[in-house]
């Protein structure tokens, strides 16, 4: 009977260490010669980083290093966190940093029906084909040939904006407007037509909630069972991202049939799809072409209505003031005929709003941590080889305030970038090499 008990005993304490050691296993072992953040059992690190990734991480790089490791769960992640390093790595290193993770929660269940979007695709055939085909119609010339699309746009909900607060003497939220005129942008190039209806209008809130939902789900901070697959038997988590996938497939079925309508009745208008769908030579799969629609319909909801409404509040405030001031005293002064709308569409000969704009991009960082990357080739960093396989995440905000790259990173300034200084390392980052965005 004590035998029997021993035995017990010590299965019981094999079975507990290969379990525990399973759950403190990486994906990729340990890397030689990087600084590594102290991990938590089965958590890693995630513990610390909480929903504040991007901050944490920049406080861990004023201690580690402008590049360090860390567990979260299963994952070994890099982060690179300063203007240089970001720059080093997904600029220098674009041909190896080139690929995309598989995450458990938006890839297997959010986008196990409509597939993946071209920016959230891994790297293979099928990925390029998708990308040329969609870049076709986002190089300059053709972009400078949308202007009419975003005049109409912006002026559709400044007009409204206007008229529903009466003239400025009425609070109202701005955000639905600057949602409706990125969503309509990208419906107008995707699918040849746009929402007619007001900000109230049912179809443009049910795809800004759901795509609101679908980004949390794509989230590095908001999925722990991305991380630790333990974590997946609880449904509850599961349960929400099929329903916002049940909810997505309705609507992207809805645009793309509409738009297939068209065609065959011949009252289509020039669109991207649409070109490809009438295409013979595209050879793009139904699930490809599906691809392009969901990329365009989620394309700039997540950033390019943060970015308006910030930018707005702030050039209400006192400081904000001078600056509109200056941006309009520099318009006149290139423009003095009045006629800067027009020439815009083939020139950017105004230095001020140029600056305006990438300090913009610089000081609301709408995307702290940047989608995650994963290096097809080893990379050297400072005497560690980075193995193929591994994940790496941009802490944009940590570059972005980087006070080594910018004097006074806390306060708004266009005129930083009239000088000799480089633009905002996520934006460059995302716009150079073979995944421009």
């Amino acid at each position: 009977m004590e035998l029997t008990l021993a035995q017990g005993a010590f299965a019981f304490l094999a079975i507990a260490f290969f379990v525990l050691r399973y759950l403190n296993s990486t994906d990729v072992p340990k890397i030689k010669n990087l600084p590594e953040i102290p991990g938590k059992p089965i958590f890693g690190s995630l513990l610390e980083l909480g929903n504040q990734h991007a901050l944490v991480a920049t406080r861990w790089a004023q201690k580690y290093g402008p590049v360090f490791q860390a567990r979260l769960g299963n994952k070994r992640i890099i982060f690179a966190n300063t203007f240089d390093s970001v720059k080093a790595l997904w600029i220098k290193e674009q041909s190896s940093l080139i690929s995309r993770p598989m995450l458990h929660t938006f890839h297997s269940v959010v986008s196990s029906s409509q597939g993946f979007t071209i920016g959230t695709s891994p790297w293979d055939e099928s990925c390029k084909a998708r990308r040329k085909a969609a870049a076709t119609a986002l190089n300059r010339p053709a972009v400078q040939s949308y202007m009419p699309i975003i005049d109409l746009e912006s002026m559709t909900s400044i007009k409204e904006m206007l008229n529903d607060s009466k003239d400025g003497t009425v609070d109202i939220n701005p955000i639905a407007y600057f949602q409706r005129y990125a969503l309509n942008t990208s419906l107008t190039l995707n699918y040849g037509f746009r929402i007619e209806g007001n900000v109230d209008d049912k179809l443009l809130k049910e795809i800004t909630t759901v795509e609101r939902l679908v980004s949390n789900f794509r989230s590095t901070s908001n999925n722990w069972q991305d991380y630790i697959p333990l974590m997946r038997l609880w449904p509850s988590r599961n349960t929400e991202a099929a329903a916002a996938r049940s909810r997505r497939d309705a609507y992207m079925n809805k645009l793309l049939s509409q738009l297939k309508a068209e065609i065959a009745a011949g009252t289509d208008k020039p669109c991207i799809t649409g070109n490809i769908l009438k295409d013979p030579d595209a050879r793009l799969n139904e699930a490809e072409i599906m691809s392009i629609c969901l990329t365009m319909v989620s394309a700039g909801l997540d950033t390019v209505p943060g970015n308006l409404i910030m930018t707005v509040a702030y050039l209400s405030s006192p400081h904000g003031q001078t600056i509109q001031a200056r941006a309009r005293e520099e318009i006149a002064r290139v423009y003095p005929a009045g006629d800067a709308w027009e020439r815009c569409l083939h020139e950017e000969k105004v230095p001020y709003i140029s600056a305006l704009v990438k300090e913009t991009l610089r000081f609301w960082t709408v995307i702290p941590i940047c989608l995650p990357r994963i290096n097809i080739k080893p990379i050297v960093w400072q005497g560690a080889t980075i193995p193929a396989g591994t994940t790496f995440y941009m802490n944009a905000y940590g570059a972005d305030y980087d006070p080594a790259h910018f004097a006074e990173p806390l306060k708004f300034d266009p005129e930083r970038y009239l000088g000799d200084v480089e633009g905002t390392p996520h934006y460059g980052g995302a716009r150079q090499g073979m995944r421009l965005c």
